[in-house]
């Protein structure tokens, strides 16, 4: 459940004519696999409630539903058991894993201990880290996903707001980890800390081959920030260098579609930036303390100069004229801008934002994209070597974003682009980044198409293209007490959906007899 549900990759596809020829029902993609355990959080070793605790603030996963949850279903606590458990569900599609650094470091030091500054594992539980991680690889999971950005914090009423045990590891500690990654040709997946950004150096110089093996790594995420402009060419420069120069096996990962945000007030993981964001979030189980704080000038005038600082290092691009209320108690906010609000008020547009907080909380719900606002930028982007295709947050932060569908956009864009004559890359190649590059990068046996080997396919219908969109709604997930999330529709361009040889979806609705209790997927274990 790390990174619950997280959409990583589709892997196979069938050409149609002379174009293009289960995991949740309610999203109807075309996923046929999955990777788990991403962003250095896993559901395996520990206890219901510290594993809750360490990813369902990081994850926008409600607490109040997943804990009972694992309370019910988690017995396992070693990846041979967990493997067994998900070998006995009703699976509908494939699974893969990665196994979470904070999930073995609390294991390994106790949570209380793995979540102080400056607290370093002793030998005896670096062994145990190793112990863990070994284990992991002998039962077929991927690698290792590690988090360095401090964004990520802890949930819960025992370690609220402390960040997850990963980000307090020194690399020296995880020395250990990393030469068995190397040594066993497993893959460190993981996100540098997205404040500073230095650390992404470590990620990259870790990869390199000289006079030792590359080791696979793979880092989130390369965009093109809005706020940001000069991260893309420079991550690009810098990923292609240490590829070539350092003889490295390092990838990023990129989404290929607008990356488009949807708050409820400011619950969201992007305040975590910039210190008066934090200070909000921190607050946000003391709504008194916290509409206090929001009331002192003193405050506001941070947030103001933090908001408008033009040269920090940025995800969210902070600029209140892009971002559009879209539910609101006063229907006539919804479609404006905090800007306009502000210039209808003649209000400063941060004293604005701040007092619709405290007026309405998380019932004004507003949106911003934050990148990929540029399709001219599509074409480096998609033909990128160093990257993959593969990064969408689908499955985690439910109300705050949706890319489950963002391989159908990417095959949207790239065929819009070669009916005007100017192609981005062949359908072919986007195919092959898709599906098959991923696979084999991952060192999973699945992503082609091939005699023998088991059929996971989709068949989509390109005439239904202009139904695939940026679009998102909301609808409810069965298994969290009807919880609504946010869901992609791409109605008509499924054709039929194949899981394990069987047909599992087609015609825009899952099979006769489809049940529950059958099983399609499988778990995929690391190759070679």
């Amino acid at each position: 459940m790390d990174r619950p549900g997280l959409c990583r990759f589709t892997y196979t596809l069938r050409r149609r004519s002379s174009r293009l020829s289960r995991f949740k029902r309610i999203c109807k993609t075309w996923c046929t696999t999955i990777i788990l355990g991403s962003c250095s959080v896993s559901a395996v070793f520990n206890n219901p409630e510290d594993t809750a605790d360490s990813f369902t603030r990081v994850e926008a996963i409600p607490r109040e539903v997943m804990l009972p949850l694992l309370e019910k279903e988690k017995t396992w606590t070693s990846p041979k058991e967990w493997k067994t458990y998900i070998n006995k569900l009703p699976l509908g599609i494939n699974i893969a894993s990665f196994i979470g650094h904070s999930d073995i470091r609390m294991k390994a030091m106790g949570i209380a201990r793995s979540l102080k500054d400056n607290e370093s594992a002793t030998k005896e539980e670096e062994k145990q880290m190793f112990i863990m991680l070994n284990d992991a690889l002998d039962e077929g999971f991927i690698g290792l996903s590690t988090m360095d950005n401090p964004w990520d914090k802890m949930d819960g009423d025992k370690y609220w707001s402390n960040k997850t045990p990963s980000f307090y590891s020194s690399w020296k500690e995880r020395k250990s980890l990393i030469e068995l990654l190397r040594k066993r040709d497993a893959v460190l997946q993981g996100a540098p800390n997205l404040v500073t950004r230095v650390n992404a150096f470590n990620y990259m110089f870790a990869s390199t081959g000289i006079f030792r093996k590359p080791l696979k790594t793979t880092m989130i995420a390369m965009m093109d920030l809005i706020g940001d402009r000069y991260i893309y060419p420079f991550i690009a420069l810098a990923s292609r260098s240490i590829n070539v120069l350092g003889k490295a096996n390092f990838r990023m990962q990129s989404p290929p579609c607008p990356f488009t945000v949807y708050y409820d007030g400011v619950d969201s993981v992007m305040f975590e930036e910039f210190p008066s964001g934090e200070a909000l979030r921190d607050l946000a189980k003391e709504l008194d303390k916290r509409d206090a704080l929001i009331n002192d000038p003193k405050f506001r005038e941070n947030f103001k100069k933090e908001i408008k600082k033009k040269f920090a290092p940025k995800v969210w691009h902070k600029d209140l004229s892009k971002a559009v209320i879209i539910d609101c108690p006063d229907k006539t906010l919804i479609g404006k801008n905090f800007y306009q609000i502000a210039e209808d008020k003649n209000q400063h547009p941060v004293d604005v934002f701040l007092d619709t907080i405290i007026q309405y909380d998380k019932k004004i719900r507003w949106t911003t994209t934050i990148a990929n606002d540029r399709k001219e930028k599509y074409q480096s982007l998609y033909n990128f070597p160093y990257n993959l295709i593969s990064f969408s947050d689908a499955g985690a932060h439910l109300n705050n974003m949706a890319f489950y569908n963002f391989p159908l956009k990417m095959i949207k864009i790239v065929q819009e682009s070669i009916d005007k004559g100017n192609p981005i890359m062949t359908i072919e190649k986007c195919i092959w980044r898709l599906t098959k590059e991923q696979g084999a990068w991952f060192n999973l046996d699945c992503g082609y198409l091939a005699k023998g080997k088991v059929a996971d396919l989709v068949i989509i219908n390109p005439e239904k293209f202009n139904n695939i969109t940026e679009d998102v709604e909301l609808d409810a997930i069965e298994e969290f007490g009807n919880y609504e999330r946010l869901v992609n529709r791409n109605e008509g361009v499924l054709s039929m959906v194949m899981v394990g040889g069987k047909t599992i979806f087609e015609n825009e609705q899952f099979v006769e007899g489809y049940a529950k209790s059958e099983k399609y997927g499988r778990f995929l274990e690391k190759v070679g």
